[in-house]
C-alpha cells in the first residue's frame, strides 16, 4: 500500500541511533567470512622477502584478499619466504597441495619509497605467469597489495579483480555522521564529510572521482556532489521539498534523482552540473530510487502506483517516451533496484515473511533468487565486476555492512565495533 512506500521514504531520511561511539582513529573494519565458495583454488602466497622494511606488510593483505574473494584457499599462512629469482620446484609445490605459487620481495628505494616485486607461477602447468614491479610510497602500500591481488585474479581466473576499487558508506559515531571512503576490504578509512546531521544515499560517479549524496545539514534533504581528490563539493539539487536518491548515468553526464518539488515525489534528471532539470515520471503516486541501466537507455525505479511498492522500468527520456513497465512480481513489496554492470541481473530488497532480504532478478528469464537469510537488509550495491553485492543489514542488534556473491555461496560481514554502519555504495573500476 501507499503507506508502505511512505515508510520507505521516511527510512531514507532518518538514520537510527548507534549503539555507541568510536573515535575516527579507532574506526577499523572487522571482517568475518561466514561462507565460502565451492571448488576453492589452492594457492601458496609466501612471505615477501625483506617485508620487515615496510611499515605495513603486503603479504597478509594479499592472503586476506584472496580468501575474501571466495575463489581461493591459502595453503601457506606462515612467515617462510621463498626467492623470487629462478624457477620453483613445481613437483614439490604440487605435493604440498598448491596449484599456484606467489613469491615476492621488497627493496627500499628511498626514505619513504619502496620497490615491491612479485611473481606468479602456475604449478599445474609448470610455468611462470610473470608478475609486477611496483614502486610505491609508504602511504600507498595497501594499494600496491590490492594491485597485486587483482593481477593474480586476472591471470588465474581471467577476470578483472576488484580489490583496487573503493567503498563509500556512512558511520554514525555518537551524535555525528561521517561519510567515508575505504578500500574494498573496508580498511584504510578516510573521511569525506563529517556532519551533525544525517547523510544518506552515496552514489559513485562512473569515473570514481566523485560521490553524490544526500545531506540534512540544511535541515532538509539536499543532494551534494563531492570531489574526492580535492574535497570540493557543490550543491547539485536544493529544490523545494525533498531532494533524494541521486544516481549517475553511465556516461557521467546526467544524474537522476527523486524530488517532491511539485508535491508528490517523482523521478527527475538533470545535467551533472545541475542544469536542465527534466521531470521523467508523471504520476500522482510516489516514484523514487532511480537507477540507470548500464547502456543508459532505461531507468529502473520504485513506485507504489500499483498499490504496494514495486520496481518499474522506463525510458531514460521519461515515461512519456516509453510507458513504465513493472518488472517485479514475485513478492508483494520490492524496493531499491540496482543493476549489475553487465545488465543481466537486478538486485533489490523484498519483504518475505516480514523480513527484508536481498534478492536478484534475472532480467532475461525472470528467475528470482534470495541471497540472504537476514531480516533487515538495505541498500544493495554491485561490485564493479558484478560478482558480489554489498548491502547493509542488522546483526547482533546493530547495523553492519555485508557482502554476498551473486551465487549466494560466499558471505562476509564487515563491522566497526561500537558503531552503526550503513548506506554502502561500491565504487567503479579505476583506470
Amino acid at each position: 500500500m501507499r503507506t508502505s512506500l511512505l515508510r520507505l521514504l521516511r527510512s531514507l531520511f532518518i538514520l537510527l541511533a548507534s549503539l555507541g561511539a568510536v573515535s575516527p582513529a579507532a574506526a577499523q573494519m572487522n571482517i568475518e567470512i561466514t561462507g565460502v565458495g565451492q571448488s576453492l583454488y589452492p594457492i601458496a602466497v609466501m612471505r615477501f622477502q625483506d617485508e620487515g622494511k615496510l611499515p605495513v606488510g603486503v603479504t597478509e593483505i594479499i592472503r586476506q584478499n584472496l580468501a575474501r574473494s571466495g575463489y581461493f584457499k591459502n595453503t601457506e599462512n606462515g612467515n617462510t619466504s621463498e626467492s623470487d629469482e629462478g624457477t620453483p620446484n613445481y613437483k614439490a609445490w604440487s605435493a604440498r597441495g598448491a596449484d599456484a605459487l606467489v613469491v615476492g620481495s621488497v627493496k627500499q628505494a628511498g626514505p619513504t619509497q619502496f620497490e615491491i616485486r612479485y611473481k606468479l607461477f602456475d604449478i599445474r602447468k609448470q610455468q611462470s605467469l610473470d608478475g609486477l614491479l611496483i614502486t610505491t610510497s609508504s602511504d600507498n602500500l595497501r594499494q600496491a597489495a590490492h594491485k597485486i591481488s587483482d593481477d593474480i585474479i586476472f591471470k588465474l581466473l581471467g577476470e578483472r579483480g576488484i580489490f583496487s576499487t573503493r567503498l563509500s558508506y556512512v558511520i554514525k559515531d555518537g551524535n555525528r555522521y561521517r561519510l567515508v571512503i575505504s578500500d574494498a576490504d573496508g580498511q584504510n578509512i578516510r573521511n569525506a564529510l563529517n556532519s551533525a546531521e544525517p547523510i544518506i544515499s552515496p552514489s559513485w560517479s562512473p569515473d570514481g572521482k566523485k560521490v553524490a549524496y544526500v545531506s540534512f545539514e540544511d535541515r532538509k534533504p539536499v543532494v551534494y556532489v563531492h570531489e574526492l581528490a580535492t574535497g570540493r563539493r557543490v550543491s547539485l539539487s536544493n529544490q523545494k521539498g525533498n531532494n533524494s536518491a541521486p544516481a549517475w548515468s553511465p556516461n557521467g553526464e546526467s544524474v537522476a534523482l527523486a524530488l517532491s518539488r511539485d508535491g508528490n515525489t517523482q523521478i527527475y534528471s538533470m545535467n551533472a552540473d545541475g542544469s536542465n532539470l527534466r521531470r521523467l515520471t508523471q504520476g500522482n503516486t510516489i516514484d523514487t530510487e532511480p537507477q540507470y541501466s548500464p547502456d543508459g537507455r532505461s531507468i529502473y525505479f520504485t513506485s507504489d502506483r500499483g498499490g504496494n511498492p514495486q520496481i518499474y522500468r522506463m525510458s531514460a527520456e521519461g515515461e512519456r517516451v516509453e510507458g513504465a513497465k513493472r518488472v517485479t512480481f514475485k513478492q508483494s513489496f520490492a524496493t531499491s533496484p540496482r543493476i549489475s554492470p553487465d545488465g543481466k541481473l537486478m538486485a533489490y530488497i523484498a519483504n518475505v515473511g516480514g523480513g527484508f532480504r536481498v534478492h536478484t532478478l534475472n532480467l532475461a528469464t525472470g528467475e528470482v533468487r534470495a541471497l540472504t537469510d537476514t531480516a533487515n537488509d538495505e541498500s544493495p550495491s554491485f561490485a564493479a565486476n558484478g560478482r558480489y553485492i554489498l548491502y547493509s543489514t542488522r546483526v547482533g542488534g546493530k547495523r553492519v555492512l555485508a557482502a554476498v556473491s551473486v551465487d549466494g555461496q560466499s558471505k562476509q560481514v564487515l563491522s566497526i565495533p561500537g558503531s552503526d554502519v550503513r548506506q554502502p555504495s561500491w565504487g567503479p573500476f579505476m583506470d
